[in-house]
């Protein structure tokens, strides 16, 4: 990750970790499509109040007792909580991060919910801080995004997951080429999907994890964004290239062989 992006980055999310916000400004929930059941902010007290994600990969990720878990970026942890709730007894759940702020409040919110089979690191998703093999799930919630080097991300999260090890994330796409946005839309749209950086293409997701070794790739749309409710498009022009390629949440899974 550029140093300047990198800084942008770690100083937007120092921000909502003191203000409980979303990092893209109130729209994630309509990306979401729900997300998380009724009942699953309950089991982790205040961290769901920081989910700062556009989806629900716990849920994705299937979990069963035993598993170890990663989660790229993993904010105030409510995806590390649920996780390690999940793969009880004799599992255990890392949370990565790379903000002091957020490492300081996903501390916090374990401490509230008295786990002791998690850990939380200091790390860039870029290089994940744990050895060759170690994990069962890779999961990430809305963060893979904001990386510019995708291809590395997706290689270290080939090489942490033991063989048959499960990459289950959300994120959001691009349901279309990007080359299709004018500069000036792409912008716009990016600095909104991608809460600084942007989203990948559906099609070139795919053919990144293709190229970093996992088999079993899919991208599961599940909610398509609106384009006349998205800040900062102003003009029915800006509106109708966006309608043409939309960004929309989505599912995106993986194994390694």
């Amino acid at each position: 990750m550029g140093d300047g992006i990198k800084g942008r980055v770690r100083e937007r999310y120092a921000g909502l970790a003191e203000t409980s916000g979303s990092c893209c400004e109130g729209q994630v929930g309509a990306l979401t499509g729900g997300g998380y059941s009724e009942a699953e902010p309950g089991e982790v007290g205040g961290a769901s109040a920081t989910s700062l994600g556009c989806g629900n990969p716990v849920a994705l990720a299937t979990l069963s007792a035993g598993e170890v878990v990663l989660d790229l970026g993993s904010g105030g942890g409510i995806d590390v909580l649920l996780s390690a709730r999940r793969v009880l007894p004799g599992g255990r759940a890392y949370g990565l991060d790379m903000t002091d702020e957020m490492l300081a409040l996903a501390e916090k919110n374990r401490a509230e919910s008295g786990l002791t089979n998690v850990e939380f690191l200091k790390g860039e998703i870029e290089s994940i801080p744990l050895p060759d093999s170690h994990v069962d799930v890779v999961i990430s919630n809305c963060v893979v995004n904001l990386s510019t080097d995708k291809p590395k991300v997706l290689a270290e999260a080939h090489r942490v997951l033991k063989p048959g090890g499960r990459f289950a994330v959300s994120d959001v796409v691009f349901l279309g080429r990007k080359s299709g946005l004018p500069e000036r839309v792409r912008e716009k749209v990016e600095l909104w999907t991608g809460c600084v950086v942007g989203a990948l293409e559906r099609d070139e997701y795919v053919r990144l994890l293709l190229g970093a070794g996992f088999t079993d790739v899919s991208v599961e749309v599940t909610n398509e964004y609106d384009a006349g409710s998205v800040d900062g498009l102003t003009t029915d022009e800006e509106k109708d290239v966006f309608r043409r390629v939309p960004a929309a949440s989505a599912f995106v899974r993986a194994r390694k062989a």
